[in-house]
């Protein structure tokens, strides 16, 4: 896409070139007040599944409403194979970070995992606010990376939980120091998903690497040394895009 700004859009089912697509709301809001964009200036819209439109705006209606005028819809489809980060859940910030740097590298699922030894814990009111961020900080991040695909944040899950959800993957691994098969040298799909399970700084914990190699999820090392859970997964998903082919 050029380098108009994004704003996301619930759906872009009824555009087509030449037709006008209302932006409103909180987006329509940020595209007037803050980026302050006038009649003529170029934009993308994106339904954040794989829809994107080009176009200009068209007119502005108050401090939170514009009309884009489409000059073009672009569908991509789901890429292949696509990469799924299960995340143990880190302290303060640095999960938003973590869920910025995989977004912009190429995520395409992120799954928040309450692992044993994770010193923060999802729970009530709490948990329901850092997921909503978690969710909002991938929206924005693709928004700011130009991805026409919103990575999906699940809902958080449990060790039993995470090991069902990667029963389909066509390859599945974590991360882990005593990894005897480096991760550069795995045989990896051409197509299907690719998991990889991020643990947190205080490790995976001896009964989560044993129910993770029970459900066929192997043990990989990253390199010689070792990455901090917020950082991992952003450099093992710059690796498995490069390998398949994706940033090719």
């Amino acid at each position: 896409m050029s380098t108009a700004p994004v704003f996301v859009v619930e759906s872009l089912s009824e555009a087509g070139a030449g037709g006008l697509v209302t932006l409103d709301g909180a987006e329509g809001r940020h595209a007037v007040s803050v980026r302050r964009l006038r009649v003529g200036e170029p934009v993308v819209l994106s339904d954040g599944r794989g829809t994107g439109a080009l176009g200009t705006v068209a007119s502005v209606d108050g401090r939170d409403r514009l009309e884009v005028a489409v000059a073009e819809l672009r569908h991509e489809p789901p890429p292949l194979p696509s990469i799924t980060v299960v995340q143990a859940l880190p302290k303060g910030d640095r999960g938003e970070l973590a869920v910025e740097t995989m977004t912009e590298t190429g995520v395409d699922r992120v799954i928040p995992w309450a692992a044993a030894r994770c010193v923060t814990q999802w729970r009530g009111e709490r948990g329901a606010r850092a997921l909503a961020k978690w969710r909002a900080t991938a929206r924005e991040a693709a928004k700011q990376s130009r991805r026409l695909r919103i990575p999906e944040v699940t809902e958080p899950m449990t060790t039993r939980q995470v090991t069902a959800a990667l029963s389909g993957a066509a390859f599945a691994g974590v991360l882990h120091e005593a990894g005897a098969a480096p991760l550069a040298a795995a045989e990896l799909p051409p197509g299907g998903e690719i998991a990889l399970v991020v643990g947190p700084e205080g490790g995976v914990a001896p009964e989560e690497l044993a129910a993770f190699e029970a459900a066929g999820v192997r043990p990989y090392r990253l390199g010689r040394t070792i990455l901090r859970t917020s950082t991992a997964g952003t450099a093992a998903a710059a690796l498995l895009l490069t390998r398949t082919g994706r940033w090719a």
